[in-house]
């Protein structure tokens, strides 16, 4: 488990190239936008120009993607990881998507020799280039077992959730919570400013209450100072949302705070915010709050 390839270099690959790289692994990545490789390359990242380049020796494979499409299109398409990739490595999949999807890209790997784990990570990307972040997996447990030392040096915690979906199905009730958390975070700092209180000075005195919580900690400075770099982008997340709600709905299972929150955040999103991280959805707060006003 010494040759590494990954898919992908955006926010959330960057960091798990980095995290793999200071442990000692060898990394070879390749992203669409060529551009995002270079920053990695003092690190020791070796760029791949195509999938198949990041592919050929490897051990495992990441595929760090940002859509359904782009997961399924860099697995089973001309030239992808499910041709390109020795046999025998591992396919370690660690996008967001919907269990199904997860699935059937497991089924498809098995039929092909390799083997495939269900790995979303549940951490933003600054959380995940600290290690302070973790892995949920669905896999057998032979394969969780070989690719343990990759994930010690991603992440604080490994947890297996079962067969491959679960981690998938797991991720999407976490970001359920990143969603509503933030949310929170930010109505909360809306009506206590609307008052005329001092949002960093309400940060602080929720720190060690009840009310605190991590979303409120790496989200909540942002909110206070009215930028949003992007951690995790409010487009991206868009997306998270969408597949929540599917599969509430495939499972008969209601989610009206997920709805609420879903419309808050893409109000943000309409407003030209879709590029920032989700603590903008702070914005389409304030905007309620002054049109009420």
């Amino acid at each position: 488990m010494q040759r590494v390839g990954i898919v992908g270099l955006g926010l959330l690959g960057t960091a798990v190239a980095s995290r793999l790289l200071k442990d000692g692994v060898e990394v070879t990545g390749y992203d669409v936008r060529a551009g995002r490789a270079e920053a990695l390359v003092p690190g020791g990242l070796q760029v791949a120009e195509n999938t198949a380049r990041a592919c050929a020796g490897a051990d495992a494979v990441f595929t760090i993607l940002p859509s359904l499409d782009s997961v399924e299109e860099v697995l089973r398409g001309p030239s992808g990881v499910l041709e390109e990739a020795p046999t025998g490595a591992f396919i370690i999949q660690m996008s967001t998507i919907s269990p199904e999807l997860a699935r059937r890209m497991g089924a498809a790997a098995t039929a092909r020799g390799y083997g495939f784990l269900d790995a979303p990570i549940s951490g933003t990307s600054a959380m995940v280039a600290a290690g302070d972040c973790t892995v949920l997996v669905g896999s057998d447990q032979a394969h969780l077992d070989a690719c343990r030392p990759l994930f010690a040096a991603i992440a604080r915690r490994t947890v297996h959730m079962g067969e491959v979906g679960a981690a998938s199905l797991a991720k999407l009730a976490t970001n359920l919570l990143v969603a509503l958390n933030t949310a929170a975070v930010a109505e909360a700092l809306v009506l206590g400013t609307a008052g005329g209180l001092d949002k960093a000075r309400l940060l602080d005195a929720w720190q060690g209450t009840a009310a605190s919580s991590r979303m409120m900690e790496a989200r909540g400075p942002l909110m206070a100072e009215g930028r949003y770099p992007p951690q995790m982008k409010l487009d991206l997340f868009m997306k998270d949302l969408h597949l929540m709600l599917d599969e509430g709905r495939r499972l008969n299972v209601p989610l009206p705070l997920t709805g609420v929150a879903e419309r808050l955040y893409a109000a943000a999103a309409d407003a030209g915010r879709g590029s920032e991280d989700l603590a903008s959805v702070m914005t389409a707060l304030q905007g309620l709050a002054s049109q009420d006003s």
